[in-house]
């Protein structure tokens, strides 16, 4: 082959190489150009699935507790009270009878404000809150989740088992309805709503916690008088102004009021641990204050009794320490009439056990004058019921 030749060949191979060359490179670039179409068309198709699935998981969000709320909480509302109270003179002089002589005590007023929660009960503006919070006020104002304003006047209260009752002239309004709290389930779901620290008057909105139903049947200490029986425990947080707001179950249900929190030492804000009083405890009490604006405890049982120590269970042979012994039954009374007797062991009273003397005075406070009880006994290791009335006394 000659030297042309060699040179010719190599010039082709080179132009046949670049040309390859040339002809991969523009075809892959033509490639890459459609998958990039396609790839966008995918991507927007994703953006749109994307959007598809969020929508469909907000609405996955929607569960019974979201809607519960979104039904219950037009019937929540808040309370501000004002009181006048009487305050006196801090001074050295008062104890000093020569200073009474001429100067007496000095008295003061002073204006003291405080804030609730309540529930609105019916659609023609009964109101349900805490004696506690609303019991003594002069002036009270309810705020509703529309930002509305009304004056409330007392329908009736009760300070022994912490009810109130308010009434607002207005009609047409949300309502939570009652629940069966007889029914309600250790573990279940429950909301608590209500005006924390104040925090309804910043949006015209309850604030929401939830949680379970922690234990029922709770007999807790009096507190100023108040008797806290038969109580429901929740974990759903209450805090300072949440008092006299609903604790209603999945269904929307009113079911309890919250009341009290327990609180660890040197705090007073929530652990975890609050109590509510049960719906139909406050429907009992409720109808009393409708109708008479009181709740009627004027009877007497003729009863003395003291609490179970070590000595008397081991005299007895009891398991244990709970309950209460009869020392003396009066001649002519309910529980003469009931046939007790001295010795008889009070373990409970309708369905509630009886832990001791405390426990015993503050289930006597559910029932009104002219209700007849049961009151389980032990006499001779011998389990009895038996009925007294409670009948006011000189009849």
């Amino acid at each position: 082959m000659t030297k042309f030749q060699i040179i010719l060949s190599n010039i082709i191979i080179t132009i046949t190489i670049v040309a390859a060359f040339f002809y991969l490179t523009q075809k892959s670039s033509f490639q890459n150009y459609e998958d990039m179409k396609e790839l966008s068309s995918v991507d927007t198709i994703y953006v749109k699935n994307k959007e598809n699935r969020t929508d469909a998981i907000c609405k996955t969000r929607n569960t019974i507790i979201t809607e519960t709320v979104k039904n219950v909480s037009p019937a929540v509302v808040g309370i501000s009270v004002k009181e006048v109270r009487q305050y006196q003179y801090n001074s050295p002089f008062h104890n000093n009878p020569f200073w009474q002589k001429f100067f007496g005590y000095q008295i003061y007023n002073k204006e003291i404000s405080g804030l609730g929660s309540g529930a609105i009960i019916s659609d023609d503006g009964y109101i349900l809150t805490n004696d506690h919070v609303a019991g003594t006020a002069d002036e009270i104002t309810v705020t509703m989740s529309n930002g509305k304003h009304y004056k409330a006047r007392r329908v009736g209260t009760d300070l022994t088992s912490d009810v109130c009752l308010l009434k607002i002239e207005a009609t047409d309004l949300p309502f939570i309805p009652f629940g069966n709290s007889d029914e309600i389930l250790i573990g279940e779901w429950v909301v608590a709503l209500g005006n924390p620290f104040g925090l309804f008057d910043v949006s015209d909105k309850p604030t929401v916690t939830v949680g379970v139903i922690s234990a029922s049947g709770m007999n807790l200490s009096p507190v100023d008088h108040r008797y806290y029986i038969d109580m429901i425990q929740t974990d759903a947080s209450i805090n300072q102004g949440n008092s006299g707001g609903p604790l209603v179950n999945s269904l929307g249900e009113l079911i309890g009021m919250n009341t009290l929190i327990w609180t660890a030492q040197g705090s007073s804000g929530n652990v975890g641990v609050g109590f509510a009083i049960p719906s139909n405890k406050l429907n009992k009490v409720i109808s009393e204050l409708k109708e008479k604006g009181f709740f009627k405890r004027d009877f007497w049982t003729g009863l003395r009794i003291h609490s179970i120590d070590e000595g008397i269970a081991n005299y007895y042979k009891l398991p244990d320490t709970r309950g209460v012994i009869i020392t003396d039954v009066i001649a002519k009374s309910p529980a003469f009439n009931a046939k007790l007797e001295p010795g008889d062991i009070i373990k409970k009273i309708g369905e509630i056990d009886i832990d001791n003397y405390e426990t015993l005075k503050g289930v006597l406070q559910n029932y009104k004058t002219g209700e007849t009880i049961q009151i389980g006994i032990l006499r001779n290791n011998i389990n009895l019921v038996k009925n007294m009335k409670l009948e006011k006394r000189g009849r």
